[in-house]
């Protein structure tokens, strides 16, 4: 509901308008987007006297957003009227789901239209006893799950430097860095210690620099030229390809907790599970009988 309310709030300009397009309250648009807000740890929206207006990281957040939403709009209402034969539950980390999972959506639903995929957000581990997720992805070390837990190696997570090209021109040696401001993701505080340890570079205080409160915002920040963030390769491909982020210097940390697809061995046969672990190790370039 926050997603839906902010697309509409964004496009619309108009908390009011948004309510009456999604049949609810005024308020109640306005709480689900302060919960989006609160959430990314950013404001969206610049609230005024009977107006409102997207801030710069709201504009583009609402890029992002807006098109993956209508793609979910479209395919849910394409097959509302078709014999539905499984639904799977799914449980990704925030930055994972828009980053890597949401773009790749469409391809997952032109090979399995029968199938009504969900898919929910959290940074905690998907909890499989309670039954409300069916599969889940997941960091673990080693790529080694517990006892009963079925895991596929899905992506590596492999560590460096990125920022925008206009900064990177001023950034030709590792020792450059210390005249940057330094970009911090909340749910991977450690990156830029655990990287330069592996770059072999002691004289750079990495407690110093922004923080953020999602991976989204920290690399938002660094494509806005705020400073030099640590990219998960997996995670910011499209920027670099695109060349919105640059990578900086050789030097990469490759960790020891990969992207794992996990979910419990007694599922494994389930038909609608075995179709997105097929298409999942597809997608990630695995094989589909590794485990």
């Amino acid at each position: 509901m926050a997603l839906r309310a902010f697309e509409a709030a964004s496009r619309l300009l108009s908390f009011q308008k948004a309510a009456e397009e999604l049949n609810v309250t005024p308020g109640a648009v306005s709480r689900q987007i302060q919960t989006l807000e609160e959430q990314l740890g950013a404001a969206l929206f610049l609230r005024h006297h009977k107006r409102v207006e997207l801030t710069p990281l709201g504009r583009h957040y609402a890029n992002e957003v807006r098109a993956p939403l209508q793609r979910l709009a479209d395919a849910t209402a394409q097959i509302r009227g078709e014999t539905r034969s499984s639904a799977i539950s799914v449980c990704a980390y925030p930055s994972f789901a828009i980053r890597w999972f949401v773009p790749r959506w469409g391809r997952f639903y032109d090979d399995n239209p029968h199938i009504d995929l969900r898919l929910t957000t959290s940074l905690n581990p998907a909890d499989f006893e309670s039954g409300e997720y069916h599969m889940a992805i997941q960091v673990l070390p080693g790529g080694e799950a517990k006892p009963g837990i079925r895991a596929h190696r899905l992506l590596e997570i492999d560590m460096y430097p990125v920022c925008s090209p206009a900064l990177a021109a001023d950034i030709a040696a590792p020792g450059d860095l210390s005249g940057q401001t330094l970009l911090h993701g909340n749910p991977r505080p450690q990156d830029w210690a655990r990287w330069c340890e592996t770059a072999g570079i002691t004289d750079l205080d990495v407690s110093r620099g922004l923080r953020f409160e999602s991976l989204n915002l920290t690399y938002q920040a660094a494509i806005e030229g705020l400073g030099v963030a640590i990219g998960v390769e997996a995670l910011i491909e499209a920027d670099l390809e695109a060349g919105r982020l640059v990578r900086l210097f050789q030097a990469s940390r490759r960790s020891t907790r990969p992207f794992c697809l996990v979910y419990p061995e007694a599922r494994a046969d389930d038909p609608g599970v075995a179709a997105l672990r097929q298409w999942l190790l597809k997608e990630a370039g695995r094989e589909a009988g590794a485990g």
